[in-house]
This record gives structure tokens, C-alpha cells and sequence, in this order.
């Protein structure tokens, strides 16, 4: 089996179900090519690479839930690493009561519905580590925050880092998934999140036309009238079509997975040829 035609667990990914009121959902009108989608764990994992800030939720003296935003930086195990002080209430509840949970949400462009974009929630408890893994948290927080060793060294500043428990991602709409402990740390962040934001702008804005093709062909809606992307990740691109008969997702996946932002331009190249040389089957 090809890395393309390698499809993502579905058992654990829930939908909301019903009718409801909103748009027909057109059905395909041809079997669409496989197309791998990432995983639960690895979409987790790739919101918290790209993320360096979260809701940190902590308990107060009292019983309260106390939420606070804070910065922090990633073990390779996707592990959240803070670097607290006590004179925050926080840094307080956390050297009293380890229990906590970050949640961290993707960046929300302006008009977009912020539940329609991605989130997740990290839930455990912190420990203060020690030896070499103290000293490569405090590298990976202070990667992104330099400033953090001077802080580290004050008496009270606490480096921790969050041991994961529990994991709850949400991809959006009726998209969302319980990611297990293990799956979650070894699953690997994509690499080519960094450039995703510009190379959809870019099928978008330059090549409609491409997007409107692998829509017809490998996604299976010969009868498409427009396509837009709407997201793009190393495994392939997420279209939106309209059709006389409504509108559909559609999901049309690359021939081997991108291993970087510049290789997404090589594997779009890719999907435009194989839709020019599709035929029905």
C-alpha cells in the first residue's frame, strides 16, 4: 500500500450527528483516489510545535479554576515546558496543586469563526524535572524565549514541564478526537506546517484553475463548479467544492508525503500532472 492510499483511524473520530438546517452536502459522482489524512496525534502534535502560548488552567487554594495565558516551549516528546514565578497566582497553584491543563488553539484569521479552527487541550500534571532533563526543558523553552535563563535562576522561578495525560484536539466542526498518551508522544509534528499558510493562499490566489481539476478528477466531483483550498499539510490538500448539487469537502492526497515547506510546491506540481492525466475509470 502506498503512503497515499493510507487513510487515518476514523474509530476514535467523532461527528456531531442530525440533519440539521445547513447546506446540501453533495455526493460524489466517481470514486475519489485515496488520500491519507494526518492522525489525531499527529495533528495535536503539530498545533503545539507551532504554538507558543496557551490557557493554562490551574487549580486555586480555593477549589477555583484559575485561567492564565502563558508561554512556553515544547519537549521532543511534545511535552509543554513553563517557566513560572510565584508572584503570579498560577505559579502559586501549580507549586501547590501539580494538576493543570493547557489548551492552545491555532491562530484565527480575521472573519473566520475561531470554533471552526483547530485547538487542543493538554491535560496532566507538572513535575519539577531534574539533571539533564531539567536542563533540556529549560533549552527547549528557551528557544523561543531567550530571557527565560536569567529568569530560571531567580528563587522564585520554577521551570516544569507538563507531563501529558490526557489529550483532546478538535480539528474544528464535528471534527475531534480523544488522542492517547502514547500515540500522542510518538507522533511526529508536520514539517511542513511552517510554509501551509502561504502555499494555500497561493493555490488559491494562482491556481484556481489546478485546484478546480484535482477536484473534478481525484476527488471524485466531476461536476464541480468552483474549488477552494482550505488547508494543505503533508499529506495532501483539503478542497471546498461547489456543485449544482451542493457543496462537499473533498480531500485528494499527495503520492508520498512532503518532508518540508518547499516540497509542497514539488508535490502540488505532482497532483496537478496526475489530475491532467486522469481518466475514468
Amino acid at each position: 500500500m502506498t503512503d497515499t492510499a493510507r487513510e487515518a483511524p476514523t474509530e476514535s473520530t467523532e461527528n456531531h450527528g442530525g440533519s440539521g438546517g445547513g447546506p446540501a452536502i453533495a455526493e460524489p459522482t466517481h470514486e475519489a483516489q485515496p488520500a491519507r489524512r494526518r492522525t489525531p496525534g499527529e495533528e495535536a502534535r503539530t498545533l503545539v510545535a507551532a504554538a507558543n502560548s496557551g490557557s493554562l488552567a490551574s487549580l486555586s487554594e480555593d477549589g477555583t479554576p484559575w485561567a492564565s495565558i502563558v508561554a512556553f516551549g515544547a519537549t521532543d516528546a511534545g511535552e509543554p515546558v513553563l517557566v513560572v514565578s510565584t508572584m503570579a497566582e498560577h505559579g502559586r497553584n501549580l507549586a501547590r496543586e501539580p494538576r493543570c491543563s493547557i489548551a492552545i488553539g491555532e491562530p484565527v484569521p480575521e472573519g473566520e469563526d475561531p470554533l471552526d479552527r483547530a485547538r487542543v487541550t493538554l491535560a496532566g500534571h507538572v513535575i519539577v524535572p531534574e539533571g539533564e532533563e531539567a536542563d533540556s526543558a529549560l533549552d527547549a523553552h528557551a528557544r523561543l524565549y531567550p530571557f527565560a535563563r536569567g529568569n530560571a535562576t531567580y528563587a522564585d522561578f520554577t521551570t516544569y514541564v507538563l507531563r501529558v495525560e490526557r489529550i483532546r484536539w478538535v480539528g474544528g466542526f464535528a471534527r475531534m478526537s480523544t488522542v492517547e498518551a502514547a500515540d500522542y508522544a510518538t507522533a511526529d509534528a508536520d514539517p511542513t506546517a511552517a510554509g501551509a499558510a502561504f502555499a494555500r493562499r497561493h493555490l488559491n490566489d494562482d491556481h484556481a484553475d489546478s485546484v478546480l481539476l484535482w477536484a473534478q478528477t481525484l476527488g471524485g466531483y466531476a461536476d464541480a463548479l468552483e474549488a477552494a483550498c482550505e488547508a494543505i499539510d503533508r499529506y495532501g490538500v483539503d478542497i471546498r467544492v461547489q456543485t449544482p448539487r451542493g457543496q462537499a469537502p473533498v480531500r485528494v492526497g499527495f503520492a508520498s508525503p512532503a518532508q518540508s515547506p518547499d516540497d509542497l510546491r514539488g508535490a502540488t506540481v505532482a497532483l496537478a500532472k496526475a489530475a491532467r492525466a486522469w481518466t475514468p475509470s
